[in-house]
């Protein structure tokens, strides 16, 4: 299993996508720096994305792949994502009232985008890998995803989420935990207001996750507040020693292998 970091950062700018993770160059997760990362013969290969949780800066590149799998190859793109999720996608992305309504093009017998709601805690099997969805915590509906390849390599990517992660843990043992830190420790207690995690929170969880399953896999974090990345960096490396556990900030184009 390979796994491509295409967005890294909170926000966008010069060198710097929103949060979208490829696997294996067909399947993506989340899709905030999409095809701004990729080529059209690289966007080509992607027929199905997993949305983790509805905000823009996860979802804006919808519109874009989903206009070239329509236009350019008249293939489909399947989005799985909680039925929350996909309706809010539906009214306001790909509906019609931003740009093409890609549910009726080029017809209705066979649009561009299908969508499929998944259930937390049920896995199901999904381009090939074998996927669970975990409910977890963040300022909107959640889920992040468990994603095991046919042989038997698996990561787990929580998406946006805060304070109480852990109580997912029980129900994954990835080798690769993907998860955020939106600020450095300064910023704490707004941070857990508007659903996200400072390296120190970060710490906490981890050594909960360590306590249940006696073990740590390796981490990287993405979804970085990009004006305080250097003192995220110092502060995550704090925590890495302190747990002594392999932990290291994505970045864009950063490609992993398990």
């Amino acid at each position: 299993m390979e796994v491509q970091v295409l967005g890294a950062h909170l926000a966008e700018s010069k060198g710097a996508r929103l949060t979208s993770l490829l696997i294996d160059g067909v399947l993506a997760v989340d899709a905030g720096g999409v095809t701004s990362a990729l080529s059209l013969p690289e966007q080509k290969k992607i027929e199905t994305v997993l949305l983790t949780h509805h905000h823009f800066d996860h979802t804006r590149d919808l519109v874009t792949l989903a206009a070239n799998t329509g236009y350019y190859w008249r293939k489909q793109l399947t989005v799985y994502a909680l039925r929350y999720t996909l309706d809010i996608v539906t009214d306001c992305l790909l509906g019609g009232k931003m740009y093409t309504n890609f549910f009726e093009y080029p017809d209705k017998e066979k649009p561009t985008v299908i969508l499929e709601a998944i259930e937390p805690y049920s896995r199901k099997a999904i381009a090939g890998y074998d996927v669970l969805a975990v409910e977890v915590k963040h300022s909107a509906p959640t889920v992040g995803y468990q994603i095991t390849s046919p042989d038997g390599k698996s990561l787990f990517c929580t998406g946006d989420t805060t304070v109480g992660v852990s109580d997912c843990w029980q129900h994954i043992s990835p080798q690769l935990l993907i998860t955020e830190v939106a600020g450095p420790d300064q910023y704490e207690d707004w941070l857990k207001k508007a659903g996200h995690l400072c390296p120190r929170l970060l710490k906490e969880e981890l050594i909960q996750f360590r306590q249940l399953k006696g073990y740590l896999p390796r981490i990287i974090v993405i979804h970085i507040g990009n004006p305080y990345e250097q003192e995220i960096k110092e502060e995550v490396t704090q925590v890495a020693q302190e747990l002594d556990a392999d932990i290291s900030l994505g970045y864009e184009d950063m490609r992993v292998t398990l």
